[in-house]
């Protein structure tokens, strides 16, 4: 594996490698403080991010290399003056690897075909794969498998996060439904789906629903994402939240999920919106540590794509 563009392109035992090496890393941060010493990474972000931006640059510091940052909104990266792909065979001569959150994944994928470095994905329109491998550290740690898991993803299933979750649980065989309006805006992509069955070999796998209820009966992780993401119009949101309301995690809602079933949002979070303050300031809430779960997932996917674990 030369890049992390893609969970659909990982293999199921990367996966497993990837979430068992961040454990060590976590219990043992300092066996690897110089791992990367005189290792630049570049960070070309067009998305805004918070989480995103300072887990990685953390990650580098932490393991002995250094962190560029770049706005790549005031640059002329593919807008006519410079090529995506010039742009590439020029700093990956810089950088020992690049890492890109932007909106296009065509671009991302342009970008990573022209580097003579490892690239990886920090977000686009199509996926969030560094995201989901911490969302599923978080599971691993507090279910101690992954194997005969089930999991429900409530709310606007049309998104990146949605898509990458959709593939991770196709490649290790986790049982996912989907609770979401039957608008196509808010629905699972036909060509997603069509992916995840190739991926599995299990039409049964993954399950949408129309009717939250039926969604998260006896599941034992119950996810959702804001429902404005970064590029949704402000004035679209009283109809959004107007349609998405029904799907709403609360107290009422999780108790037909399993009773030690877990909550998970990957943040930022509104309150009294896609979630109740009750749910995610409760005890079934771990969206602190799968937060923080960042940092170490992402350790092991740079040390691996730099050979260095």
């Amino acid at each position: 594996m030369k890049d992390f563009l893609e969970i659909k392109e990982v293999k199921k035992d990367e996966i497993v490698n990837l979430i068992k090496k961040s454990i060590e890393i976590k219990k043992n941060p300092q066996k690897y403080y110089k791992k990367l010493e005189n290792k630049t990474l570049l960070l070309l972000f067009e998305a805004p991010s918070l989480r995103t931006r300072i887990s990685f640059e953390t990650a580098m510091n932490q393991l002995g290399g250094s962190a560029i940052y770049y706005d790549i909104t005031n640059s002329p990266l593919g807008k006519g003056k410079e090529s995506m792909e010039d742009t590439s065979k020029v700093v990956s001569r810089y950088c020992d690897m690049v890492a890109l959150r932007i909106y296009k994944h065509d671009d991302l994928l342009k970008f990573a075909k022209n580097s003579s470095v490892p690239v990886v994905n920090l977000m686009t329109n199509e996926e969030h794969p560094c995201q989901i491998m911490g969302d599923l550290l978080i599971v691993f740690e507090k279910k101690k498998k992954l194997n005969d898991i089930s999991v429900c993803y409530l709310g606007d299933s049309n998104n990146n996060v949605t898509n990458s979750l959709i593939y991770a649980c196709s490649i290790l065989n986790i049982k996912l439904n989907i609770g979401c309006p039957i608008q196509k805006e808010f629905n699972v992509r036909d060509d997603v789906l069509k992916n995840a069955v190739k991926l599995s070999n299990d039409k049964g796998l993954i399950k949408i629903f129309d009717n939250p209820i039926k969604a998260v009966k006896n599941v034992d992780v119950v996810y959702t994402d804001s429902w404005m993401s970064y590029r949704i119009p402000k004035d679209q949101e009283g109809r959004r939240v107007k349609i998405l309301s029904p799907y709403q995690v609360n107290r009422k809602l999780m108790k037909y999920a399993n009773k030690d079933a877990l909550f998970m949002h990957c943040l930022p979070a509104l309150r009294g919106q896609e979630v109740t303050k009750e749910v995610i300031d409760g005890k079934s809430s771990v969206v602190f540590d799968q937060a923080e779960n960042r940092l170490h997932i992402q350790k092991a996917i740079i040390l691996y794509l730099l050979n260095k674990l």
